[in-house]
């Protein structure tokens, strides 16, 4: 068997961080897909890969040498109910790889059997969140979003029992760490101080090297993750995204997006969007999204006190000071990127009252989130273009008001049409993996075996911001008959 230069810096740490857990071997394994772009990037051999021993290691029947197969163990509060143990209870971590750029990713399959941490669980997944998982995590990094990748994809040959029966397959997930807010929890939860102190010295040295240099190298971790996490869910806002279950086992702390399960993006622009089946109440809806992480972190920080300060009241007052620059660092993403998307080269004063002005509009009228913006883009080079974005508005007249006020702001900056035209589109996608698009897929592979929709849309989504003509219906977004408003986590 070829040999992957698998390394282990976290299965170095105690024990108590994991238990050893080998895949469970599936009937027939069948390779879906190969990343070639990503296994290009780690140094691996695409042909070994493809090789029935390559899909034999890709589906958990043969671990390679060098691999050291762990379940991690994590807590993690789900919907604001805490959970002491959690852990993987269907993913088993290979070991990590250093990529062509030096950076150390995981490699782990998804799917691949029961482990001590299955708590009931078969251990398995299904095909169709195999395949969503795949689709929109490749989206989210052609977004230039933060995120895990797929790097491969296998049917087992054998069948899960959900609702009914489907077909099995395993994801190869990388991820540059599978450590989560919920991590910290585990050991903090069971008063494991030393623990946490280990934990924190390990996402240190792997994550934020520059915190070790001060004099307070876990005040300085708590600031860089908050830091992070702010981007990050920043950024999914600018994209339409929504996560669906932004539970703290489901955070990252390298500020990578994890875990798509129920996630999915925006068709029409409304803040109190939820798309997840088992959000009753909405915690995770789109608007929530930035309090909903604050929330998150606060539950991090709790875990690191003992580590800020021997004094309570002190370690207490670090983290509250700290905590405090979420919103203003989560603002600065989120208004530089809608100064972006708008075309707007320079910041005033008032342009978080233009852009609020925008999305209300959108609201009320019931507008296409990235349609909105990528038309957008062509009327910044001349208004022979609005008809198409006006299009989109149920109450036209309403955002001809809005289009005024924003053409009154961009004439005050020197750049000319067709400059905003072209960097308005290299930030304002025209294909987002569209909902009803997503459940096609996996409808014509689960029903008919046919992945050759798969293929397509991953060809569509590789390029989001290229017009693709060939690609045109892909951009539009779902007539009512095809809109998809709910969505699973596939466990």
């Amino acid at each position: 068997m070829t040999e992957i230069a698998f390394d282990h810096s976290y299965s170095r740490l105690p024990d108590k961080f994991f238990i050893r857990t080998m895949p469970t071997p599936v009937a027939s394994p069948r390779l879906i897909k190969l990343n070639l772009d990503l296994v290009c990037q780690l140094g691996l051999d695409d042909r070994w890969l493809s090789s029935a021993e390559g899909i034999d290691m890709l589906a958990g029947n043969n671990v390679p040498r060098g691999a050291n197969p762990i379940a991690t163990a994590y807590a993690g509060h789900q919907f604001g109910h805490f959970v002491p143990r959690l852990g993987d209870g269907r993913a088993i971590l290979l070991g990590e790889v250093i990529d062509r750029d030096g950076v150390r990713r995981d490699m782990q399959l998804k799917g691949a059997g029961r482990t001590p941490f299955s708590r009931g669980g078969d251990g398995r997944a299904a095909l169709g969140p195999v395949l969503r998982e795949y689709i929109l995590s490749e989206a989210m990094n052609a977004l230039r979003i933060p995120t895990t990748r797929a790097l491969a994809a296998v049917l087992t040959g054998e069948t899960v029992a959900r609702e009914m029966s489907l077909p099995g397959a395993v994801l190869t997930r990388v991820a540059t760490s599978h450590i989560r807010i919920g991590t910290f929890q585990f050991f903090a939860a069971r008063g494991d101080t030393e623990g946490v102190r280990a934990l924190a010295d390990h996402v240190i040295a792997r994550h934020y090297p520059e915190a070790a240099a001060g004099d307070m190298p876990y005040l300085s971790l708590l600031t860089a993750v908050i830091g992070a996490q702010a981007s990050l869910v920043a950024q999914w806002m600018l994209a339409g995204f929504i996560h669906g279950v932004m539970n703290t086992d489901n955070m990252s702390i390298a500020g990578e997006t994890i875990d798509y399960g129920p996630c999915a993006f925006l068709d029409n622009y409304d803040p109190a969007t939820v798309f997840s089946s088992i959000d009753h109440a909405g915690r995770y809806a789109y608007g929530n999204q930035g309090p909903v992480a604050l929330w998150n972190l606060v539950r991090l920080a709790e875990t690191l006190l003992p580590l800020l300060a021997d004094d309570q009241d002190r370690a207490v007052s670090l983290a509250q000071n700290a905590l405090a620059t979420f919103d203003a660092q989560f603002q600065t993403v989120f208004i530089t990127g809608m100064r972006r998307k708008l075309g707007l080269f320079t910041g005033e004063e008032n342009d978080l009252t233009l852009i609020k002005g925008l999305l209300d509009t959108m609201t009320k009228s019931q507008a296409d989130f990235t349609l909105t913006f990528r038309y957008l883009s062509h009327s910044a080079e001349t208004i022979n273009a609005d008809e198409k974005v006006l299009n989109l508005f149920t109450e036209p007249g309403a955002f001809r008001k809005w289009l005024a006020r924003w053409r009154s702001r961009i004439s005050r900056e020197p750049q000319t049409g067709f400059e905003r035209r072209t960097a308005m589109l290299h930030v304002n996608p025209l294909f987002i993996p569209r909902n009803h698009r997503v459940e096609a897929v996996i409808a014509a592979a689960v029903q008919n075996n046919n992945f050759r929709p798969f293929e397509e849309l991953l060809t569509v989504l590789g390029e989001p911001f290229e017009d693709q003509a060939e690609f045109a219906l892909y951009a539009k977004p779902p007539e009512i008959h095809e809109r998809v408003l709910e969505t699973f986590c596939g466990t």
